[in-house]
């Protein structure tokens, strides 16, 4: 019991284990993830606490804005460096990040550059070949997917803050749902017409909403290795879709990013909407973000889509030839 208590105050606490997963590391640690399943009940309490526009428009707002640090910071920045920002910028969305109560920054980069180094293998922190629910739940929930892989994320260790931020994300979790209650007698006491609470707005704007985004983040763990279509040939089932792409703010076209990682833009295409890099590139013009990397022109020589559409060019080209030669197309 005292050892899962540290895991919930100090995730620096338990060392690295096995680097294979086995039948007994791949066991639900029920005991530690307590906090997570109280958080799920806890979404039962918006038929007591009751409803209101502020309570849902700031869950929503809470939801956007966590989830572009995740998607910008957590993904694009720290696991896969594609921009460049300022000290302040990094510990500011870092932060944030934090608050979506999806483990330490240090440990969600880590374990997704494992992904992309080991993409559905026994070392794949959620490999797809372990079925839906593993992949979309069941990988950080046990004892092999716990511990931070240091080994690939050395390069993110020389920021002091960043190593407080990830060892101690249950204190952020803890002060993040506070904050917000005590915001939420704030707002019933200076503008009791709008009609929440303390409570209200902690389950809506807390609870609800961080249940919604960590539900929408693991969806391209599970239904994106699943349903979508696969516009480029890799060695793993991953596809794009727009529903995802929309709930996740352009992380849904996830065959364009197992294809090519290295580009800030998951979008390869206009109509590929891309929230994320949409935000990113008006920061750049900022001046807060710099250095975005584009997508190299190789990339789309590979892709059916340009592939089905030089396709069609010849033989539109093919028919106007025949047609002006009077040949039958």
């Amino acid at each position: 019991m005292f050892k899962s208590l540290m895991r919930w105050l100090d995730s620096w606490s338990t060392p690295i284990g096995a680097q294979g997963i086995s039948s007994e590391n791949k066991q639900i640690q029920w005991v530690r993830i307590l906090p997570f399943i109280i958080l799920h009940i806890a979404c039962l309490a918006v038929f007591w606490v009751g409803i209101s526009w502020f309570a849902v428009v700031f869950m929503l707002l809470f939801y956007l804005i966590r989830m572009f640090s995740i998607t910008a910071f957590f993904h694009r920045y720290l696991s896969h460096k594609t921009f460049q920002t300022s000290r302040v910028v990094q510990f500011i969305f870092v932060l944030i990040g934090t608050m979506s109560a999806q483990r330490g920054p240090l440990w969600w980069a880590a374990h997704h550059r494992y992904h992309h180094r080991f993409t559905e293998t026994e070392q794949d922190p959620h490999s797809s070949t372990h079925g839906f629910w593993y992949s979309h739940i069941g990988w950080f929930l046990n004892e092999y997917n716990f511990a931070l892989r240091k080994d690939v994320i050395k390069d993110w260790l020389k920021y002091p803050e960043l190593v407080w931020l990830d060892r101690f994300c249950v204190i952020i979790v803890l002060l993040t749902a506070t904050a917000i209650y005590f915001l939420g007698e704030w707002v019933a006491i200076v503008q009791p017409q709008l009609g929440t609470s303390g409570l209200q707005l902690l389950v809506w704007g807390f609870v609800v909403s961080t249940v919604l985004l960590i539900h929408a983040t693991l969806c391209i763990n599970s239904l994106a290795h699943l349903y979508g279509r696969r516009d480029f040939d890799t060695d793993d089932q991953s596809r794009n879709n727009l529903f995802l792409s929309i709930i996740t703010l352009g992380e849904g076209w996830h065959n364009n990013h197992h294809y090519y990682a290295g580009s800030v833009r998951q979008g390869f295409y206009w109509w590929q909407i891309d929230v994320t890099y949409y935000v990113l590139k008006i920061m750049s013009w900022l001046g807060l973000v710099w250095g975005l990397k584009p997508i190299p022109q190789r990339v789309y020589a590979v892709s059916k889509i340009a592939q089905s559409s030089d396709k069609v060019k010849k033989l539109i080209k093919t028919k106007h030839k025949n047609s002006s030669t009077g040949e039958s197309s």
